[in-house]
């Protein structure tokens, strides 16, 4: 398949993220060891996770999914030359050049390898200066910690900062930028999908399946507790919500693929995507995303899906 690279960092990538949060949450390590290997086995080759992920689930401190991504590359060391492996840094402790520094080397020591691929800011942190943060980044990047860096969670007017301040001071820019956005979440297109293209960031989008709504799988409150993301999912069950699983639905009649698989390629037809993030608890649910990096949709398609999922219905 084709890959998509990432700004002038040489890294390529194929169309679609595995989504690495419910490494040893939601799904045990066997299972994730299989969605792992089926992942490659399907073309894949961006692994994205987190520090934090799961520190929310009780009993766990995060770098749960950083653990398990690590257990794995040591079960076949062969993988580490497959996959571009992504994490983030900052959503618990901020981003104080000292928890940079702390948190780069036991994300490293976790995951059991000598150089994080895409390293992100995972959100604004206002109480520590822009200069501080990037420096950091940048001697983690002259250590050889870090191939590149990515910002997640900012702001359009932010992401201009950034780039001003790297500029000013030499630092080597951004690649990449990781915002909520799917077919029921689209604020991203306000303005961070400008800020985006004006400094030539690649977009991961992350929830691109809104917390498995889009799979159609709650369609009523009576659904919403099939999982534990049920909850959030229930958020849109909402006219606009229903109006884009039923365009969802027929397109699927007219395709035969799955919502997940259709959701995703939307999202990768959209202008500055390389590539949305999608996880999966089981192996079937893992074939259903895989698929949409062989699904092109026909332009009326990707619009009809755009019209649906607008504000306001359609006239």
């Amino acid at each position: 398949m084709d890959k998509r690279r990432i700004g002038d960092s040489g890294i390529e990538v194929a169309p679609l993220a595995l989504g690495g949060n419910v490494f040893g949450w939601t799904a045990d390590e066997p299972t994730s060891f299989a969605i792992l290997d089926a992942f490659v086995d399907a073309g894949g080759t961006m692994i994205d996770t987190a520090d934090v992920y799961s520190a929310w689930v009780p009993g766990h401190q995060g770098g749960e999914s950083e653990s398990v991504i690590g257990r794995w590359l040591r079960r076949d060391p062969s993988k580490r030359d497959k996959v571009i492996i992504a994490t983030k840094v900052g959503m618990a402790n901020g981003l104080a050049p000292q928890e940079i520094a702390r948190a780069c080397d036991a994300s490293l020591q976790r995951l059991g390898v000598e150089r994080i691929d895409l390293y992100y800011q995972h959100k604004d942190d206002p109480d520590t200066p822009l200069e501080q943060s990037l420096e950091a980044f940048q001697r983690l990047r002259e250590e050889a910690k870090i191939r590149t860096v990515g910002l997640s969670n900012f702001s359009a007017a932010r992401i201009d900062q950034v780039f001003t301040v790297a500029e000013r001071l030499g630092f080597t820019t951004p690649v990449a930028l990781q915002p909520k956005y799917n077919l029921v979440e689209r604020e991203f297109e306000v303005e961070q999908r400008a800020a985006a293209e004006r400094h030539g960031l690649d977009v991961f989008p992350y929830y691109g399946l809104a917390s498995g709504f889009l799979t159609g799988k709650y369609r009523s409150k009576d659904d919403l507790g099939k999982s534990a993301r049920g909850g959030v999912a229930g958020a849109y069950l909402n006219e606009k919500g229903l109006r884009v699983l039923a365009m969802l639905d027929q397109i699927a009649g007219e395709t035969g693929a799955s919502l997940a698989t259709i959701s995703l390629a939307w999202l990768m037809a959209q202008p500055t995507i390389v590539a949305p993030l999608a996880s999966a608890t089981s192996i079937d649910q893992l074939m259903q995303l895989t698929a949409a990096m062989d699904l092109k949709l026909s332009d009326e398609q990707v619009t009809r899906l755009s019209e649906a999922s607008a504000e306001v219905e359609p006239a």
